[in-house]
């Protein structure tokens, strides 16, 4: 059932009557309407739904990178207009440079958000996060010559890097076989338990929503897409997987999630 009101001290994301409208030759096509959504400090969230109901988009508006029809988001108390590098985004493909080495890639980023650190500084930062996605020993391998995998590590790694204060997760193991996508799940839950960003996730996946999150957002079936349901995901932090996936409440989620999907 839908979760009352946080209080606004600990609100970090507030959307207020969120409208995307696309012109088509026939008319309007309105993708949200009046969506209404409060999203905390240091909380993960997924976001499940239907092809078209319109999570992309709001993931995209969030990050600045799609324009507002109609309404509001508020990162902080101020309204959201375009990208900047207070939001952090995780894709599904990662976007390296194929012929620059993993270190290289991340050091584009970072030379950007620092650039009153030392070099060394800088450098210390990529070092830290490649080991704590585990490629340290590969960091001076091309983009090209890694795994779509590890590839995805690099992308995980340079997001959190920048130090972004929500970071938006775009489907980024929805490419990945199911070991690989299983491995990822606990890397990127990891470094999230040591740097608790606000986290946003789309995801197709009801397992995957479960275990990451602490709410899951489920959105109506589009046009005119709007917040169904909201899920709280009672587990404690840090989550083992093997725990969770033997949790008495783990089937009574899923079930709960299923059956809003299905509907």
């Amino acid at each position: 059932m839908l979760t009352p009101p946080v209080n606004l001290r600990d609100v970090v994301l507030d959307f207020r009557d969120l409208t995307k409208v696309y012109p088509t030759p026939t008319g309007e096509y309105v993708v949200l309407e009046n969506l209404q959504l409060q999203i905390k400090k240091e909380e993960f969230v997924s976001i499940i739904g239907h092809s078209g109901c319109g999570k992309t988009t709001l993931l995209t508006m969030i990050a600045g990178l799609n324009d507002i029809s109609r309404g509001e988001i508020l990162l902080n108390e101020f309204p959201i207009t375009g990208p900047g590098p207070d939001r952090g985004v995780i894709f599904q493909s990662p976007s390296l440079f194929p012929w620059m080495t993993a270190f290289e890639n991340m050091m584009l980023g970072v030379d950007q958000v620092f650039p009153h650190g030392t070099r060394r500084q800088r450098e210390d930062i990529v070092k830290y996060y490649l080991d704590k996605v585990g490629l340290s020993q590969w960091m001076h391998r091309r983009a090209n010559e890694l795994s779509q995998g590890m590839q995805q590590r690099v992308g995980i790694a340079r997001a959190f890097a920048l130090k972004p204060k929500i970071l938006l997760l775009d489907e980024p193991f929805g490419m990945l076989d199911s070991l690989t996508r299983a491995e990822l799940q606990d890397v990127l839950l990891e470094v999230w338990d040591k740097e608790k960003i606000t986290a946003i996730q789309i995801t197709h996946d009801v397992d995957e929503a479960i275990f990451l999150a602490d709410r899951v957002i489920m959105m109506t079936s589009g046009p005119r897409a709007q917040i169904g349901d909201i899920l709280e995901i009672g587990f404690e932090r840090p989550r083992v997987r093997k725990e969770i996936l033997h949790h008495p409440d783990y089937y009574r989620y899923r079930e709960h999630l299923i059956g809003f999907l299905e509907h």
